[in-house]
């Protein structure tokens, strides 16, 4: 299974596969057609409270990241990959983000799970 990470604000690629956004709200500028979306679950974005946590100050990304995972492993949310996990079975999924910084922000998360 291939799983990377892209902005939403890059051009459609012919190898990215099945185009999942994991940002809660559509970025401002790119068009969703023009994106060439293919899901759009909700689930695997960090809650609102892990959210302000990590804006809020300086906070480390691993601490993050780490709170991100334990969210997405709790009892409750074991379906929330399950949309994106089917088309990750069959060939490559992009994960969209509109992050400045796709290495370190919560798309991440979702991609590590998903390729383990």
């Amino acid at each position: 299974m291939s799983v990377r990470v892209r902005r939403a604000y890059e051009a459609p690629e012919p190898d990215d596969g099945v185009r999942v956004p994991v940002d809660r709200l559509w970025p401002r500028g790119p068009a969703k057609g023009a994106a060439r979306v293919d899901e759009w679950p909700k689930g695997p974005t960090p809650s609102a409270g892990l959210r302000r946590w990590y804006h809020a100050e300086d906070r480390p990304y691993e601490e993050f990241r780490e709170r991100h995972e334990a969210e997405l492993a709790a009892p409750e949310a074991a379906g929330l990959l399950a949309p994106v996990r089917e088309p990750a079975g069959e060939g490559p999924v992009t994960l969209l983000t509109a992050s400045r910084t796709p290495q370190h922000g919560h798309a991440e998360v979702p991609a590590r799970l998903l390729e383990g």
